[in-house]
């Protein structure tokens, strides 16, 4: 079967930032909660979570959407700052500009669904150029109005900002909520990416249609018409 869009997910997909954002939130979780955080909770709460969950299991409460807001900018900030200290390694993950440049020239529908806020998503669009491959106005991201991954509801709207059904679309991810969310959505076409070290584990996850180590390994040719 042959698909005829691509929506991917941004942080740990387009941009390997795993490491960052770790270092960013254990350095923001130390100083706002005075708490570590470990592998497990990383994975449960922080990879392809939005900032209102991670905080308010970090507060182990509910949160006003005043502290959600003010604590999100303290530690985004923390993130901003380590990216731009990469310099040049400040950069697109390997094989995602060309994957870019060919779906761009073939001009087939594509966005990004990535559960950073506005302002970290304005960052990354002025910062690496992205405007070369995606309408910004088409990206979906956390603004507040919808749940979270592992729930649907981002990859359903990502569905609609490019005119598609879910079925007839592939999704890149790379964390487990967002492979959750992204077969919850009816996505037709799911890969999942990661190191070669996590691919017997990626496979077994439901919804997981296809494995690679990078963008560079994914023939989009193949899947798409």
């Amino acid at each position: 079967m042959k698909f005829s869009g691509f929506i991917f997910d941004f942080n740990g997909v387009l941009f390997w930032d795993q490491e960052i954002q770790e270092r960013a939130w254990c350095q923001f979780a130390e100083e706002a909660f005075g708490t570590t955080l470990n592998h497990e909770m990383m994975v449960i709460h922080v990879h392809g979570r939005n900032n209102q969950h991670t905080l308010e299991f970090l507060a182990g409460s509910k949160l006003a959407d005043f502290q959600i807001a003010h604590l999100s900018a303290r530690k985004e900030s923390i993130y901003r700052g380590l990216c731009s200290a990469l310099g040049g390694e400040f950069k697109l993950s390997p094989g995602s500009k060309g994957v870019l440049d060919e779906l761009a020239t073939r001009g087939i529908p594509r966005t990004i669904a990535t559960a950073s806020g506005k302002e970290n998503l304005d960052f990354f669009y002025e910062k690496l150029r992205l405007e070369n491959w995606f309408d910004r106005h088409l990206i979906v991201f956390d603004d507040g109005l919808r749940p979270g991954k592992p729930a649907p509801d981002i990859y359903l709207q990502a569905v609609r900002m490019i005119g598609l059904t879910p079925s007839r679309c592939v999704v890149v991810e790379d964390s487990l909520v967002g492979i959750q969310a992204a077969h919850a959505a009816g996505i037709g076409y799911v890969i999942a990416l990661g190191e070669s070290d996590q691919h017997a584990w990626l496979r077994s996850l439901q919804g997981v249609n296809q494995v690679v180590e990078s963008l560079a390994h994914l023939d989009w040719e193949e899947l798409v018409y």
